[in-house]
């Protein structure tokens, strides 16, 4: 079975483009003209990764996004025409959205997310990995194998990249992960040039997860080299 890919976009030209150069790369597209229409054939289709636009008539991207992630966490990036400040990407993960490009979209960068992002989402990691299930103390406790975050006894919704940035520093906790390990071991090759990426995620992860996270608990700053994932008893 093919892997299917939602766009949902409002240029007829630039969809009908993404979805020629996603169906040459053997995936199956949808198109969708705006919000309402792309919200529809979501659920009637139900795809592995949704390209979403920002601006739309009818319903804006980001409230689709949110709309779509009330039901699934399938990985969503999102496309802008403008370039996006880090309170924009901030806004966007705040509704559930896995990442940012702006228009438009150069074929190549464009492939490798999409190929990214489709890895996060079925990562299946190693058996060394494995030995590691999960995190559970009085507030927090996080399920790898089932994939559930829980604060306080109320369940937390990640999305994919979210849920793959603390899985990985639990399974290394207590080491120091440097930015670069970071971007290779949750984003991937494809991101080793955006620095600012793991700073911005874990600010958000943090709001999620952290009793306060203006003073952090669980993941520590090492100031100028990454973050540390501490915390109580383990299981």
């Amino acid at each position: 079975m093919s892997t299917r890919i939602l766009i949902i976009e409002d240029d007829r030209e630039m969809s009908r483009l993404l979805q020629l150069d996603l169906q040459r790369n053997g995936y199956e597209a949808l198109i969708a003209g705006n919000g309402l229409e792309g919200l529809r054939l979501f659920h009637d289709s139900r795809p592995d990764l949704v390209v979403l636009d920002v601006a739309m008539p009818l319903m804006d991207g980001m409230t689709v996004c949110q709309r779509i992630r009330e039901l699934s966490d399938v990985p969503i990036l999102m496309m802008t025409a403008h370039a996006v400040t880090e309170e924009e990407i901030a806004q966007g993960l705040d509704l559930g959205a896995d990442e940012f490009m702006l228009k438009p979209l150069r074929k190549i960068e464009f492939q490798a997310r999409v190929k990214a992002l489709l890895r996060r989402a079925k990562a299946v990691e190693s058996s060394e990995e494995d030995a590691v299930h999960g995190y559970h103390d009085d507030y927090l406790s996080v399920d790898l194998d089932a994939r559930r975050v829980q604060v306080s006894g109320a369940e937390v919704r990640l999305t994919p990249t979210e849920f793959r940035l603390l899985a990985t520093f639990i399974k290394r906790r207590g080491q120091v992960l440097t930015f670069q390990q970071l971007l290779e071991q949750v984003w991937g090759f494809e991101y080793t040039r955006e620095h600012h990426y793991p700073r911005i995620y874990v600010s958000h992860l943090r709001r999620k997860i952290e009793p306060d996270f203006k003073a952090p608990t669980y993941i520590q700053n090492e100031y100028g080299i990454g973050y540390r994932f501490t915390g109580q008893t383990a299981r």
